[in-house]
């Protein structure tokens, strides 16, 4: 999966990453990833769901991913994060 049509998700409001993934499909991508870790990974469902249901009803989600990821933090102590990959395609 190219990484260009990746959408990370972080703090800023759902609507921007919303748009961010309808710009993608717009743009002629079949396939585009939600990626979210720890606390936005309920942002990132809210955009992957408000995606298919309000704006482009031809979307459909193809896989969900979830795993743990091990981030080092400044003090060199490591610590685990869950993360969330959705895929979405356009059908």
């Amino acid at each position: 999966m190219a990484d260009e049509n990746s959408v990370y998700i972080g703090k800023k409001g759902v609507m921007s990453y919303v748009l961010a993934v309808v710009t993608q499909f717009n743009s002629g991508a079949k396939e585009v990833v939600v990626k979210a870790r720890g606390k936005s990974i309920s942002r990132a469902v809210d955009v992957a769901e408000i995606v298919k249901n309000k704006f482009l009803n031809d979307v459909k989600v193809k896989d969900i991913q979830i795993m743990t990821e091990e981030l080092q933090n400044k003090e060199g102590t490591s610590s685990n994060v869950s993360a969330i990959a959705i895929t979405l395609a356009k059908e």
